[in-house]
């Protein structure tokens, strides 16, 4: 039998035996790693770069912070640097807030006016906005800015000054008792001065919003034009009303309301949840921990939550003298009794009337109140202040 021509399988294994014959044939090579899409592009993650820039953003407020609470030194409670701080906090809490809120009071106060003069919100912009340009969106945002600034100063600081004065003049046994009492006439006291400051700049607001076109070019001229034909009272005609719409909205705005040590059971539920401060202590109740064991994000998140609430509900209430505000000042006549103007303008409108443009109150005060809460807590965080309300505190024995 002739010789194979290639060597048997078994004298190839003796020969390799490191190499077996499964070796010899090639086998495929996984394909190479392509680079991910993340390293080719690394912007292109815009959650991560959101995430980062919000770490930046906290970490240079931290800093700020910081600063700013090393340069002013420790704050004690009821100091004047205390009530300086909430003031300024009021400051550029409501001087901001209602100005950005500009196109919304605009539309609001004309159709108060003029109910039939603007089909929606969304036609109303786009015809003043056609009629005079993107600037006319924003009349009145000059007398807004400044009034608002001093009547927020005014209100936030003088809010916590009353408060703490009336709580000292009870003494801490009823002060604790008659918590919610002591608030309400805290803020009512701020109110009515803050709406002092604000009534003349808030009378050439609405003239200049009221008018097609503005009757007025910016606020010095407003307020210089209004006294040369109507005197310095002319600047005040408004201010009872300006008093009937605010006063009441700040007892829901700012304190718990009630009068007494039982006034859980007796004050109406409505008027209760609307409080700024009651809300404020009922998500705390709510959330599982205390509140001092959680962050700023979320306190500021909390006071936001209970402003807009609150905001909600003191449009409702005080919307029938907002009206009353705009009507006065865009129609009363010179040398009308205040009791006179207020009939004549109710026999024109009706109860309903009263209620004109409150779809669009409703969204711009729940929203004001809730950003002016946000910017009056974070503040005062901001300069090592604790945030307003908060649980209740146990009761005096």
């Amino acid at each position: 039998m002739p010789a194979p021509a290639t060597p048997a399988y078994a004298t190839l294994s003796a020969v390799f035996p490191s190499t077996p014959f499964s070796a010899a044939v090639p086998q495929k090579k996984a394909p190479p790693a392509q680079p991910s899409v993340v390293s080719l592009y690394p912007y292109a993650s815009t959650t991560d770069e959101a995430k980062k820039l919000g770490k930046e953003t906290q970490a240079e407020l931290r800093h700020a912070s910081e600063v700013a609470q090393r340069e002013v030194g420790k704050i004690d409670m009821y100091s004047p640097k205390f009530y300086a701080a909430c003031t300024i906090g009021g400051i550029l809490a409501c001087g901001l807030t209602h100005t950005a809120v500009t196109p919304l009071d605009l539309v609001k106060c004309r159709r108060q006016v003029d109910s039939k003069l603007y089909r929606s919100n969304i036609q109303a912009w786009r015809t003043i906005s056609s009629a005079e340009g993107i600037r006319g969106i924003f009349t009145g945002w000059s007398p807004t800015f400044f009034g608002y600034c001093a009547q927020g100063g005014l209100k936030y600081g003088g809010y916590e000054f009353f408060k703490k004065f009336y709580s000292d003049l009870a003494g801490p046994e009823q002060a604790a008792k008659y918590k919610t009492a002591i608030y309400l006439a805290g803020s009512a006291s701020a109110e009515f001065i803050a709406d002092i400051a604000l009534c003349p700049l808030e009378s050439v607001k609405v003239r200049m919003q009221t008018t097609i076109p503005p009757e007025f070019k910016g606020t010095t001229e407003g307020l210089r034009s209004v006294v040369a034909k109507e005197g310095f009272g002319g600047l005040y005609k408004g201010l009872y009303p300006l008093w009937g719409r605010q006063i009441p909205c700040e007892i829901l705005f700012i304190p718990g309301a009630g009068v007494g040590p039982d006034a859980d059971r007796t004050i109406d539920t409505m008027m209760k949840f609307a409080s700024f401060e009651t809300v404020v202590e009922m998500i705390y109740n709510y959330l599982p921990k205390n509140k001092d064991q959680y962050g700023k994000g979320v306190q500021t998140t909390v006071s936001f939550a209970g402003g807009y609430i609150a905001g909600i509900l003191c449009a409702i209430v005080s919307h029938p003298a907002d009206v009353m505000v705009s009507k006065l000042n865009a129609n009363r006549q010179s040398g009308e009794a205040f009791g006179a103007v207020m009939k004549r303008i109710y026999g024109e409108i009706g109860f309903a009337g009263l209620w004109n443009g409150l779809p669009v109150r409703i969204v711009m005060i729940g929203t004001l109140t809730g950003l002016q809460w946000l910017l009056y807590d974070s503040f005062k965080l901001f300069v090592g202040l604790p945030t307003t309300g908060g649980p209740v505190p146990e009761k005096v024995k």
